[in-house]
């Protein structure tokens, strides 16, 4: 570790994270130690803090309080992890129709958020402080897990609103002193992919993050320009948001010569797991139960596929209970050879987005147009199909307060991503229904030559 990562990492954004009243240092140092837990020491810490955050939601979430009394519950009726099944399942929609019955009555500062939408459904909550403060020590903690820290360059490749179009004084100088860049990930043009590689090469990052596919593409992108990535020191390249495929895994590990390390999460449900550098995606257990259930709600033993329902231990202020997320997982049983005690991921089916191509050939990924339809309330679920660079459907499942300003509202914003001249076809459904996987995937790009030998 250098002296300016060191002097970052114990310092400075220890500081930050103390005047924007978050207790994350001392959180990543509690889960330092309990990583090394047996799982039956994790599984009752995780029995003590569910009884914590159950007798905080009977007394102060009005959603939980009403619920309990209908089911003739209360905190003390939950003597194990397994009585956790007794609370129904909360759903997105559950959340959108009970927004501000979820919100405690004793909270002090919550913060609007929205799901990427990446589901085909855009949901809006609201995080406070503690969990704030959780889901950054427990991304630390796997960022350590590398040997690498917060102050050591970094390179992020990311396209969300919340990092993009926050980047006032305040922020650019925090990200200056902690050494991170940032990449915009939604505009992949030959002239940018060239300055992307510049700029990684200029850098030097010991760790790069974003999107498995924006990652790879930019990989693939320097290796056709004939321009070496894999002495430049990057140790490791974390990735999230996205399923990680077998060819994105090796374009980026071959191109930057370094290792993936997956995340998996979301901006709802929280950091569920991180792969440590043994391979294995360890549960956040600290702070999180991990359920996975089939179609009619049956909780399923380790080793089968199903639906991943997660509760958010640090969520008393706005609690993520029993959630479902829409995922597909499955737990494992063995421990991992790293010694870790926390449970573990053994397979991951997330969902996939696929890039879109602008009718001036600029590859972008999906997230550039769920944007545009995300925080449209009146919009409940859609799908993106381009069928070429000069034709995008867009099928939408709608309320009926959507009406001519707001589908104006999407073609023109389509139309600034794709280029005026694309035609941009609205058309209103019922329901959007699964693949024939049983999976969901709500951008999906015809153009071929942008897409990886095994999303074909």
């Amino acid at each position: 570790m250098s002296l300016y990562t060191r002097f970052a990492s114990q310092f400075l954004f220890p500081l930050h994270e103390k005047l924007k009243g978050h207790n994350s240092v001392f959180i990543r140092k509690e889960m330092e130690q309990s990583q090394w837990w047996s799982p039956e020491q994790l599984r009752a810490y995780q029995l003590q803090r569910l009884k914590n955050l159950l007798s905080h939601v009977e007394r102060h979430v009005p959603y939980y309080r009403e619920l309990f009394k209908k089911l003739d519950l209360t905190a003390d009726s939950f003597q194990s992890l397994e009585s956790l099944q007794r609370i129904p399942l909360l759903t997105k929609q559950l959340i959108k129709e009970n927004t501000d019955a979820l919100k405690a009555d004793n909270c002090q500062t919550l913060q609007r958020f929205n799901t990427g939408g990446s589901t085909g459904e855009p949901l809006v909550f609201y995080i406070g402080k503690e969990r704030v403060s959780h889901d950054v020590a427990a991304k630390w903690r796997a960022t350590r897990w590398w040997g690498v820290d917060i102050g050591d360059p970094e390179i992020v490749v990311w396209g969300s609103p919340v990092e993009l179009g926050a980047q006032d004084r305040v922020r650019e100088i925090r990200d200056r002193l902690l050494r991170t860049e940032l990449i915009p990930a939604f505009e992949m043009s030959d002239d940018n992919l060239d300055r992307f590689v510049e700029k990684i090469r200029q850098v030097k990052p010991k760790m790069l993050f974003g999107y498995p596919s924006s990652l790879s593409l930019i990989a693939r992108h320097a290796r056709k320009q004939g321009v070496g990535m894999d002495r430049l020191g990057i140790k490791v390249a974390f990735v999230t948001s996205e399923r990680l495929y077998d060819e994105q895994k090796r374009d980026i590990e071959s191109i930057f010569g370094c290792p993936t390390a997956n995340g998996y999460g979301g901006r709802d449900a929280g950091f569920i797991a991180h792969q440590c550098p043994e391979g294995s995606m360890h549960i956040t257990a600290e702070d999180i139960i991990v359920e996975i259930i089939d179609s009619d709600g049956n909780v399923l033993p380790a080793g089968e596929a199903g639906e991943v329902v997660v509760t958010h231990l640090a969520t008393g202020e706005f609690p993520f209970i029993r959630y479902r997320t829409g995922d597909v997982a499955v737990l494992g049983e063995e421990r991992c050879p790293c010694g870790r005690g926390l449970p573990i991921l053994k397979e991951i089916h997330g969902r996939t987005t696929d890039f879109i191509v602008a009718m001036d050939g600029t590859v972008m990924h999906g997230l550039a147009l769920i944007y545009i339809l995300r925080d449209i309330p009146s919009v409940l679920q859609f799908q993106i199909v381009q069928e070429s660079r000069e034709r995008i459907v867009v099928k939408l499942v709608t309320s009926d307060a959507f009406d001519d300003n707001l589908s104006r509202q999407v073609v023109d914003g389509f139309r600034s991503r794709l280029g005026q001249d694309v035609t941009v076809d609205l058309v209103r459904v019922d329901t959007i229904p699964a693949e024939k996987s049983g999976k969901y995937r709500y951008v999906k790009s015809n153009m071929a030559k942008y897409r990886t030998a095994e999303e074909e």
